[in-house]
C-alpha cells in the first residue's frame, strides 16, 4: 500500500512537471537545487568530499564551494528537465539536444562491429535512451538497467525508457541477450560510474582506486565490440549537446585495461563541465570490511601509464601499542597491512619514546609523536592531519578510540566499553585453543581488514626481513630487568655468574642495559663483571639502545621489551621466562632459545610472585651459559 502511495505521489508530481514550459521546469528545478544545497548537510558534504578527492589542489576552497553549490543547482534542473521532457513528444524533445561527433559510433556500426558504450551520469543522462535511436536507429539499441525498489515506478520509467525503441535488460536475469544482440551488430549503453561494490575492479578514477564495473569490457572481449562513449552536456536552460567519443580499445587490451580507459574516459568527461559531473554518489566508497584490497576477486589494476607513486593515496592511520615489545610483536600485522594495497599509506600514531623504533619499518610512511598523555593533544594532533580514510587502533583502551573519533572507519577488537565508538570490530576465536602468540592476534586485525594473511609465515618473514648488519665483534647484550615487575625478572647475582662463565671461555665484553628502574639490578651484576662489563642502564635513549644493539653478537635478557627489539633487529637472543609465557610474547625469528623451568604456577602472570619465586629461582645459572654458548658457537 505505502509503495503504491509513494508511486501515485511520483505520478502526481511528474504529471504537474509535464504541464510546465520546459525553460520553467529547468528554472524550478535550478530553484530547488539551491534549497537542497542548503537543506541536505550530508549529501553537501560528500560533494565536497568528492571533488575534493577529484579536484584537490587544483580548485581553492571558494571554488569548490561555488561547484558544489552550482552542481546542485545543475542536477535539480536537469532532473525536473528530464521528466519535462519524458512527458514530450519525441520528436519535440529531440529538437532540443544538439548531437557531436556520431560519426565515430557510425563508422563502428557500418563495418559490422558492434558498439559497446561507456554511459555515465553527466548532465541530463537520462536524454540518452531518448537520443540514441535518433543517432543510431539503423541498428538494435540497447541497454542495461538494474530495477529500481518501487515496483510501479520502476515499471513506469521503464516504459519512458523504451518508449523510443531502446531495448532493455534486466541485469539481474545475466547477459546472454546483451551479448546476443552484439553478435548481431547493435549497440548497448552501459553506465560505468558508480561504486561496483564487491565484483567490481579497483583502479583508479581521478588518481584514486574505486570499484569499477567491468561489464562494458567483458561484453567487448567476448563479441569483439569496440567501445565508445557518450555524454550529454547543458549548454543552456533547455537545451543539451550529447557528444560521442572517439573508440578507446586497442586490439589486444585486457578486460582490465579497458576498464581502467573507461575511467579515464568519464574523468576527461566531467573535466569538461564539473557542474554536471555527478558529485553527491560516493563513488570512492570504503568498502566493508575488507578495505585492504587483497583479496578481491578481480583485483586491482594500475595503467602503464599511471606510475604507482602518482595515485592518490589511501591514508591509514595506525595507532601503536604504548609499549615496546607489544609495538614490535605487533610489526608483522603493520607489514601486512602496507601489502593490503598499492596505494595505501601508512601513519604511526605513537608515544614519543616508541617513535625511533618505528623509524625501522619501512613500510610506515609517517610517524605522528604524541607530545604527552592527554586525550585532547592527541585528538588535536590527528586532527591537524590531511584527512584519514581509516584509524587501526591496536590497544584495546577506550581512550585510544576517543583519540580517533574523528576518522570515519575505525577498526579495531571490541575492548574496554568502547565498541560504541568502532564501526568495524575484529572478532576474537569463539572456541578456546592452544595460546596464540601477540603477533597472530594483530594479524587477525590485518586479516579482518581484508590483508592477505598466513599467519605463521608473516610472522617468520616479516621479523627475519629486518635482520640488521650486525658486527663480528665480542660484545654480548644483557638486560637483566624488566619494566612490568620483579617477577618476570631473574635472579641479578644469577645473571652476573652466567655472564662471568661465558666471558671466561669467549673474553666477551658485555653491555648493561636497562631504565632507571634497573640502576641497582645493574650495579651488582658490573661489580661482579668489572672490565668485562659497559653499565649502560638508565643511560641510553630508544636510538642509542638501538644502536648498541645493532653491535651485539647476542642478547641474554628476561621477557622485555629490548627482547623483541633484539629480535627485531636480527640479534639472537637467549629469554629467561618465568611468570609469563613464551607462546604468548617470545621473541619472533629463528636463532632464539627460550630457557624456562616449568612449575604449576606457572605462567600466572603476576607482578610480584605471592610466594616463592619458584619459577625462576629453579632456572640454573648453567642452563642459560649451555644456552648462550649454543648460539655464540
Amino acid at each position: 500500500m505505502l509503495e503504491y502511495l509513494v508511486y501515485l505521489i511520483y505520478r502526481a508530481g511528474f504529471a504537474l512537471i509535464g504541464l510546465l514550459p520546459l525553460r520553467a521546469a529547468f528554472a524550478l528545478g535550478n530553484a530547488l537545487g539551491l534549497c537542497a544545497w542548503l537543506v541536505l548537510g550530508k549529501y553537501r558534504r560528500l560533494g565536497f568530499h568528492n571533488i575534493d578527492i577529484a579536484f584537490g589542489a587544483e580548485k581553492s576552497p571558494r571554488e569548490t564551494r561555488c561547484l558544489v553549490r552550482h552542481h546542485f543547482q545543475r542536477l535539480g534542473a536537469n532532473l525536473l528537465s528530464g521528466l519535462k521532457l519524458a512527458a514530450m513528444p519525441l520528436d519535440k524533445a529531440r529538437a532540443n539536444v544538439r548531437i557531436e561527433n556520431a560519426d565515430a559510433a557510425h563508422r563502428e556500426l557500418r563495418s559490422g562491429r558492434a558498439v559497446v558504450f561507456i554511459l555515465s551520469h553527466i548532465g541530463n543522462w537520462e536524454l540518452q535512451a531518448q537520443m540514441f535511436p535518433a543517432a543510431i536507429g539503423y541498428v538494435r539499441n540497447s541497454t542495461v538497467y538494474q530495477p529500481l525498489k518501487n515496483r510501479y515506478i520502476d515499471k513506469h520509467v521503464r516504459t519512458l525508457r523504451g518508449r523510443a525503441g531502446v531495448e532493455l535488460f534486466d541485469r539481474n536475469e545475466g547477459f546472454q541477450k546483451a551479448i546476443e544482440l552484439l553478435r548481431g551488430g547493435g549497440a548497448i549503453g552501459i553506465l560505468s560510474d558508480q561504486h561496483a561494490g564487491d565484483q567490481g575492479l579497483w583502479v583508479p578514477f581521478f588518481g584514486k582506486f574505486a570499484s569499477t564495473t567491468s561489464l562494458p569490457a567483458l561484453l567487448a572481449k567476448r563479441t569483439g565490440a569496440a567501445v565508445l562513449g557518450t555524454a550529454i552536456y547543458t549548454e543552456a536552460p533547455g537545451r543539451w549537446r550529447m557528444e560521442f567519443t572517439e573508440r578507446i580499445d586497442k586490439t589486444g587490451d585486457s578486460v582490465e585495461a579497458i576498464t581502467a580507459k573507461a575511467n579515464e574516459l568519464i574523468e576527461r568527461q566531467t573535466r569538461v563541465a564539473p557542474e554536471d559531473g555527478f558529485w553527491l554518489h560516493n563513488r570512492w566508497k570504503t568498502p566493508r570490511p575488507n578495505f585492504l584490497l587483497a583479496r578481491y576477486k578481480r583485483g586491482v589494476f594500475i595503467p602503464k601509464n599511471l606510475p604507482p607513486e602518482k595515485l592518490k593515496r589511501f591514508r591509514i592511520l595506525i595507532r601503536s601499542s604504548n609499549w615496546l615489545g607489544d609495538a614490535v610483536m605487533s610489526v608483522p600485522a603493520v607489514r601486512a597491512i602496507k601489502n593490503g594495497r598499492p596505494d595505501a599509506h601508512l601513519t604511526i600514531l605513537a608515544p614519543a619514546k616508541l617513535a625511533p623504533m618505528w623509524k625501522l619499518i619501512s613500510e610506515v610512511d609517517e610517524i605522528l609523536s604524541l607530545p604527552n598523555k592527554s586525550l585532547f593533544s592527541a585528538a588535536r594532533l590527528i586532527a591537524r592531519q590531511a584527512r584519514f580514510d581509516v584509524a587501526i587502533l591496536f590497544p584495546n583502551s577506550l581512550r585510544v578510540a576517543l583519540e580517533a573519533w574523528r576518522i570515519p572507519r575505525k577498526v579495531g577488537y571490541r575492548g574496554h566499553a568502547r565498541s560504541w565508538l568502532l564501526n568495524q570490530i575484529v572478532r576474537e576465536p569463539r572456541r578456546p585453543g592452544p595460546p596464540e602468540h601477540h603477533a597472530t592476534r594483530f594479524l587477525r586485525i590485518a586479516d579482518d581488514c581484508g590483508a592477505d594473511v598466513d599467519p605463521t609465515a608473516k610472522i617468520e618473514m616479516a621479523v627475519s626481513s629486518q635482520t640488521s648488519s650486525i658486527k663480528p665483534e665480542t660484545s654480548l647484550g644483557l638486560c637483566p630487568g624488566a619494566e612490568y615487575g620483579p617477577a618476570k625478572r631473574w635472579l641479578p647475582e644469577r645473571f652476573a655468574e652466567a655472564a662471568a662463565a661465558i666471558s671466561e671461555r669467549l673474553k666477551a665484553k658485555w653491555i648493561l642495559f636497562g631504565t632507571n628502574k634497573d640502576k641497582s639490578i645493574g650495579d651488582t651484576i658490573s661489580t661482579v663483571l668489572g672490565e668485562n662489563c659497559v653499565n649502560r642502564v638508565g643511560q641510553t635513549t630508544l636510538d642509542e639502545l638501538i644502536n648498541e644493539l645493532r653491535g651485539c653478537r647476542a642478547l641474554l635478557t628476561n621477557d622485555t621489551g629490548t627482547m623483541h627489539l633484539a629480535a627485531l633487529l636480527g640479534v639472537p637472543v637467549v629469554a629467561v621466562f618465568g611468570s609469563t609465557e613464551p607462546a604468548l610474547t617470545g621473541p619472533l625469528g629463528d636463532g632464539h632459545v627460550i630457557v624456562r623451568h616449568h612449575v604449576e604456577c606457572s605462567p600466572c602472570f603476576l607482578r610480584d610472585c605471592p610466594i616463592d619465586f619458584r619459577c625462576m629461582k629453579e632456572v640454573a645459572t648453567q642452563q642459560v651459559v649451555d644456552a648462550m654458548m649454543s648460539i655464540l658457537r
